[in-house]
């Protein structure tokens, strides 16, 4: 499976972020990618990051997932799409999956919210999923649960994901080499790829990356650079060994 990773500018605005969402998934297209993965919150954007994001509107959020379910069965592109999301239990931030004939196949939320992002009233979820594509499995965690909770990326792993991805946030940060780290843990201790999608952003020492079962950077994007990063993935090489050896009741 050949996947690209978007690490794309923070958007303007929601119509902003759908257009670069828009544009990625045909250059995407164009190289023969299986799959394409954005970075957290694309549209409208992530709060409290210091960019001025728009009120909430669930009717321009809805027609965004609209437009990508049309243009993924246009390109017959799977897509990974992180959006804010309102339902009947609240405000999530979450990730969609869109196969490549337009369909939803469901949304991952973010259930380990950040503290600071605790002040714009997001509710966690209360599950996780794991998705199918061309026989491919994989699981995805949002930003904070990736870096914090390694267990959520373990969730997948044992249940048979190939790789994990991981839509997020790093900007300019004082210990950029934790979040470096962080991805080769969480790779390594699964025997799984990982694929963190980050923003193009100034001054950000931690980029788009896509890490081997063995911990191997495979690709990795330019700080401060907007570019689609792809690789083709061999889903038999992760191998899930310490995944598939866990006692799990041993675990609180």
């Amino acid at each position: 499976m050949k996947i690209g990773l978007a690490q794309v500018r923070f958007p303007k605005s929601a119509a902003e972020g759908v257009e670069t969402v828009e544009n990625c998934m045909k250059q995407a297209a164009e190289e023969g990618c299986n799959l394409v993965c954005f970075p957290e919150s694309i549209v409208p954007g992530l709060r409290g990051v210091g960019f001025e994001v728009e009120t909430y509107n669930h009717e321009i959020q809805q027609n965004a997932l609209y437009k990508v379910k049309l243009l993924a069965k246009q390109l017959k592109l799977n897509v990974i799409l992180p959006l804010e999301w309102r339902d009947e239990l609240g405000m999530h931030l979450t990730a969609f999956v869109i196969d490549e004939n337009g369909k939803e196949l469901g949304y991952q939320t973010k259930n380990q919210i950040d503290p600071a992002e605790d002040q714009f009233g997001y509710k966690p979820g209360n599950g996780r999923q794991l998705f199918e594509i061309n026989g491919v499995k994989f699981g995805m965690v949002i930003c904070h649960e990736g870096w914090r909770y390694p267990e959520t990326v373990r969730w997948a792993a044992v249940r048979g994901a190939s790789i994990v991805f991981h839509p997020q946030f790093t900007g300019e940060v004082p210990d950029p080499k934790f979040y470096d780290y962080a991805m080769i843990a969480r790779s390594t201790e699964n025997g799984i790829y990982f694929a963190s999608v980050n923003y193009a952003l100034e001054n950000q020492k931690s980029t788009t990356s896509l890490l081997s079962p063995k911990g191997e950077c495979l690709i990795k994007a330019k700080a401060e650079k907007q570019e689609l990063i792809t690789y083709t993935i061999e889903p038999g090489k992760a191998n899930r060994l310490l995944a598939q050896r866990l006692l799990s009741n041993l675990l609180l």
